[in-house]
């Protein structure tokens, strides 16, 4: 349950830092949905105004760091208070990171809709729900300080990773009997490994969310699935 503050203008000042957590998740969730349906149905326009509207989720999360800078600095919180002032700048930047890979994925699937389509991409946007979902319920458990949603979301690391296993071994298939298609296959595998980095942030997110709640760590080792993903060497996300 929130606390009440003597201070009412504290309390103003957490309820402006929720709503830019909010805004956030809102706007990388669509993002999200978005880049999976220009993959879809490859439509590079709309896979564009995914990376364009990416600023806008920079743009919050530069307005929450400020905030948060000026809250710290006026109201001095300390304990419980302190500790959802710091969850969120963390949150915040875990959002802002979302939002780059969805905008990685827009610009990968307007590289595919420039060449024929390859039969692995109708796995994708399955994965693309499951993830979206993941960030949809951490955030939820954020706004109604629900450890036990949180917790939830964490558990659901290991469908993403089993997700990921099982399309990188289809796109192995499917590059070896289809040596002509390697290109645009490895922009899948890279849309996927975007994916499943988003859903190791809302993970981070529910730990966070958890631990905001409760004061208390969750169990060092979330479940993992399948480890396919860390056997393939420098295989890693698309940098900005």
């Amino acid at each position: 349950m929130a606390t009440t503050h003597t201070v009412k203008s504290f309390d103003d000042d957490l309820r402006q830092l929720r709503s830019y957590i909010s805004q956030m998740g809102g706007l990388a969730e669509a993002q999200i949905m978005g880049a999976i349906e220009a993959l879809a149905s490859r439509n590079p326009e709309m896979a564009m105004r995914i990376v364009t509207g990416d600023r806008a989720i920079d743009h919050l999360e530069m307005e929450a760091e400020r905030h948060i800078i000026q809250t710290i600095a006026r109201r001095q919180p300390l304990a419980d208070d302190l500790r959802e002032v710091i969850s969120a700048l963390k949150i915040a930047a875990l959002i802002e990171r979302i939002g780059d890979y969805a905008k990685n994925i827009a610009k990968r699937a307007t590289a595919l809709a420039q060449v024929s389509p390859i039969q692995p991409v109708v796995i994708v946007p399955e994965m693309g729900k499951l993830v979206a979902r993941m960030v949809k319920d951490v955030l939820d458990a954020y706004a109604s300080r629900d450890a036990e949603l949180a917790r939830t979301v964490w558990s659901r690391d290991k469908h993403v990773d089993d997700f990921y296993a099982s399309l990188f071994r289809a796109l192995l298939t499917y590059m070896m009997e289809n040596p002509q298609q390697i290109t645009p296959s490895t922009h899948v595998l890279f849309i996927a490994k975007n994916l499943e980095r988003i859903g190791d942030h809302a993970t981070n997110i529910a730990e966070i969310v958890h631990f905001n709640v409760t004061g208390e760590y969750m169990e060092p080792d979330r479940p993992k699935g399948d480890e396919t993903a860390f056997s393939v060497h420098g295989m890693e996300s698309d940098e900005d």
